[in-house]
């Protein structure tokens, strides 16, 4: 029956916690800021510039790839961000308000081709220096580093991280690695140990996996998502009549309703930004009844349901037909 029920509450919610990524820039889904700012810090070392035995490519290339496909992916708010290099150390992009393409220009400039044989690894003592700028990061912070985890000269790298997390409770620190030793992997294993939060993605799966992109960008950007946006509910302009495709969601979205009986359901109603303000708080306050109606008829009594017209929506891009579409829409969440 858990089983059900997961998967009935996914065909519900369709993309509440998923990002898909080859829509995300125009219509990503409500996401609740986890972090203020973020640094991605890549491993600049010999070892890095070698090749990944699965993707066959240089596993900087590989990590360019990744980088660019989560910065894709991050959803559109006021983050900061950097980007920065150790072994050798390198600042690419200081701290400062994330600028998509600005970052996406500053990971193309990272190189593959410097020489792999007689560089030493000191990705410690690169930590280290970095220490007061992360210790100046908005809080709180994701030190996101891209790494294969060799380290093999200078200080220890996992004391440093130790060290860092104890000087300061702000920041976590986040992995996309590209283990492949057996030092490696348990440099990666110590890391991620110090701290339960941090989030530990396969450098290769964030290459050809969208869904690896979705959950790394959601589990390190995003708090866990308590408003269930129930796509598929959207609703024609100037309308709050439910179409047969809103009525199969809905009936699903019963059965989870059904599943908590314990708890109260808050349904939000929106619109567009055309029209009035008073015209467009009545229309998405129709539309939440519409809702609440529905679900009546389907078992939910009335008196565990809330409905709110909360007017104009601003969540998506109200300059396109999709993103006013999109702005046309039933929130659910329970109480």
């Amino acid at each position: 029956m858990g089983g059900f029920m997961k998967s009935i509450r996914l065909l519900v919610l369709a993309a509440a916690l998923v990002l898909s990524y080859a829509v995300a820039a125009a219509a990503a889904p409500v996401c609740n800021k986890k972090i203020e700012s973020f640094d991605f810090v890549v491993d600049y070392s010999g070892s890095m510039m070698m090749n990944n035995k699965d993707l066959k490519q240089p596993k900087m290339e590989a990590a360019k790839t990744a980088l660019k496909r989560v910065n894709a992916a991050i959803p559109a708010l006021d983050y900061y961000g950097g980007l920065h290099t150790i072994s050798p150390n390198g600042a690419i992009i200081e701290q400062g308000p994330w600028n998509r393409s600005a970052m996406d220009a500053g990971i193309n400039q990272l190189k593959s081709d410097f020489t792999i044989f007689g560089r030493m690894t000191s990705m410690g003592d690169g930590l280290q220096v970095y220490t007061p700028a992360f210790n100046a990061m908005k809080k709180p912070g994701a030190i996101i580093l891209v790494t294969d985890g060799d380290n093999n000269r200078g200080v220890d790298f996992v004391e440093i991280a130790r060290q860092l997390y104890a000087s300061q409770r702000g920041v976590t620190l986040h992995i996309i690695s590209f283990a492949d030793t057996p030092n490696g992997e348990a440099t990666i294993k110590a890391l991620a140990a110090l701290n339960p939060s941090t989030v530990v993605v396969r450098g290769e799966d964030l290459v050809t996996s969208d869904a690896a992109v979705e959950r790394f960008v959601l589990a390190v950007f995003c708090q866990e998502e308590t408003v269930i946006v129930l796509r598929g509910v959207n609703f024609a302009f100037d309308s709050y009549a439910l179409d047969s495709k809103a009525m199969g969601i809905l009936n699903e979205a019963a059965e989870l309703i059904k599943s908590s009986p314990n708890k109260r359901v808050v349904l939000t109603g929106w619109t567009d930004y055309k029209g009035t303000d008073a015209y467009n708080a009545k229309l998405s306050q129709n539309r939440a009844n519409s809702v609440k109606s529905y679900l009546a008829k389907q078992g939910i009594p009335a008196s565990r349901m809330t409905a709110i017209g909360k007017g104009k929506s601003y969540k998506y891009d109200n300059k396109t037909e999709e993103g006013r579409y999109m702005n046309r829409r039933t929130e659910l969440s329970f109480e």
